[in-house]
């Protein structure tokens, strides 16, 4: 056996994490490893162990995973930076080592231990659901499966709640790739299904597909660059939610819910990738605008008092880089952009935090001294889709091409649209 350094030499190991006896300052110690310490490295342990429970575990695999098993609760108990509570630990030697099956059986009814573990190595999970551990692990492997036991704590937190899986609730959370973890990102993994489960999964999935067929998930620059609408997610996830019911009542909400979160997980990388695009132009737009209305220079501000300036010479629409503007800048404390057309002497002020617009009008421009004097009107916004087509109709007609997207109200009629909204 080789020495881990001047003091500490291997006696005994078997592969992976499973405890090694060592033999450290004459002599003999248990070392296994478990948990983290505050810098989220592996924390390590050792307690006393005598030459009798060397050669059990060294001849009884089963012995030694059971020991393992019950160690474990002490690690996770020290937390951090404690102490290992020795005593504890050794007191579990000859009762898990050297004891009969029936009172090791006995002895894991009344201590905690660690069942994936044993799981992951290998236990009959039924056997040790009857409290039939040394049973149990007759079949045990020295090797690992460490995706058996994410397995079984997944459906254990899925009976917490009362969600029994069928065969094919399972196989459609195996496609998505989201049977352990409910948060993982779905992707479409046709492989690891059983293959005679994968057609009726893929109908699942072509039900799902054609309740979303014609649906988008759009940006939402008001969060970010890659931001999406949330509204769209809903929307679409709702359509899909109704559809995989409806054809396929059978299935479980946790079935149901990772299809309409793949075609939403979907849609939305599209959308993200997707290089921007104009808002669409409705005919009832392109009538509201008249054409000559067009802008020619538009100013772009945020709260901060950053500017940026689109020019009709752009090869983008003012549309595209205003939405690019607040994608750059919007954040919790910037949520209040203005376009303005300082030729014509109206602008658009588009205020996220409130849902809420206000559209301004100059209807006297400041001459020999004298203030100018505004319109000011306001109007409620529903979603960034809103934004958008107000920002749209402005970019190609001006305050005039607004009046469609109403009502626009004085501030004290808005305040009372704004409490009846909230109330």
């Amino acid at each position: 056996m080789g020495k881990t350094d001047s003091t500490r030499e291997i006696v005994f190991a078997r592969s992976g994490w499973i405890p090694m006896v060592i033999r450290e300052n004459g002599g003999l110690k248990l070392l296994l490893g478990a948990g983290a310490d505050a810098n989220h490295e592996p924390r390590t342990f050792t307690f006393p162990v005598g030459e009798a429970h060397l050669a059990v575990i060294r001849e009884d695999l089963v012995r030694h995973l059971l020991l393992w098993s019950a160690v474990l609760p002490l690690c996770e108990a020290a937390g951090t930076r404690g102490p290992l509570d020795e005593d504890a630990a050794v007191a579990l030697l000859d009762p898990v080592l050297l004891s009969a099956p029936a009172d090791v059986d006995a002895l894991f009814r009344h201590v905690p231990w660690d069942r994936s573990r044993l799981i992951a190595h290998g236990a009959d999970i039924r056997l040790l659901e009857r409290g039939q551990v040394c049973a149990a692990m007759r079949a045990a492997t020295e090797t690992a499966d460490g995706q058996r036991a994410q397995k079984h704590h997944a459906d254990r937190r899925r009976a917490e709640r009362g969600t029994v899986l069928g065969p094919l609730d399972a196989a459609l959370l195996t496609y998505t790739g989201q049977y352990l973890h409910g948060a993982t990102v779905p992707r479409r993994k046709p492989d690891a299904v059983d293959p005679a489960l994968l057609p009726q999964v893929l109908r699942v999935i072509a039900t799902a597909e054609q309740a979303c067929a014609g649906l988008r998930i759009g940006r939402d620059p008001r969060r970010g660059k890659r931001a999406t609408d949330r509204g769209d997610w809903d929307r679409m996830a709702a359509a899909v939610d109704a559809a995989v019911r409806r054809a396929h009542p059978g299935l479980v909400d946790d079935a149901v819910r990772t299809v309409s979160f793949l075609m939403c997980s979907e849609a939305a990388d599209r959308s993200r990738n997707a290089p921007p695009e104009d808002d669409e132009e409705t005919p009832a737009d392109r009538a509201a605008c008249g054409g000559g209305a067009r802008k020619t220079v538009l100013s772009f501000t945020d709260d901060k008092d950053v500017e940026r300036k689109w020019r009709a010479d752009s090869p983008r629409s003012a549309s595209v880089e205003f939405w690019e503007f607040v994608g750059d800048r919007s954040a919790s404390d910037n949520e209040v952009f203005t376009i303005e057309d300082e030729e014509r002497g109206e602008g658009i002020q588009l205020h996220f935090y409130a849902e809420s617009v206000a559209r301004i009008t100059t209807v006297r421009r400041g001459t020999a001294g004298a203030e100018p004097e505004y319109l000011v009107e306001y109007s409620l916004v529903d979603g960034i889709r809103g934004y958008r087509r107000l920002v749209s109709a402005f970019a190609r007609g001006g305050c005039a091409a607004l009046d469609q997207h109403g009502p626009w109200m004085t501030n004290a009629e808005f305040e009372r649209a704004r409490r009846r909204r909230k109330g």
